[in-house]
């Protein structure tokens, strides 16, 4: 099998530019500190609903952003493979992970039977 590994490095270079802009727009919003996080107020007058939203919306920022920079980090590891010229190979096994596999997850390092052994482990 022969990849059009040029067509690869384009969609990922995509969704890293799009990952980029992700995590860029999170921290122009920057995230707040505790003593502003707004839990508690001189008044007193929060709501235990809404001190348990707010924390609750602080939580999924902080996940997004960790699942933000993992993706880029593995984004930026399947572009490292090309440059090495390893992208496509598995991992675990060294078979050639199938293309269309790869179109759907293209920063993937396994192929589908390796992942699917990897699932069933867990």
């Amino acid at each position: 099998m022969s990849l059009d590994t040029a067509r690869f490095r384009a969609e990922l270079e995509e969704r890293r530019t799009r990952v980029l802009a992700v995590i860029a727009h999170r921290e122009a919003e920057g995230a707040p500190s505790d003593d502003s996080a707004g839990l508690v107020s001189s008044a007193g007058d929060n709501h235990l609903a809404d001190t348990a939203s707010e924390t609750y919306d602080r939580e999924l920022d902080e996940t997004l952003g960790e699942d933000a920079e993992r993706h880029l980090d593995e984004i930026d590891a399947a572009l490292q493979r090309i440059e090495d010229g390893t992208y496509g190979t598995c991992s675990n096994c060294g078979r050639e992970i199938d293309e269309e596999r790869l179109e759907a997850v293209p920063w993937t390092t396994l192929c589908i039977e390796d992942k699917r052994k990897q699932e069933t482990r867990r």
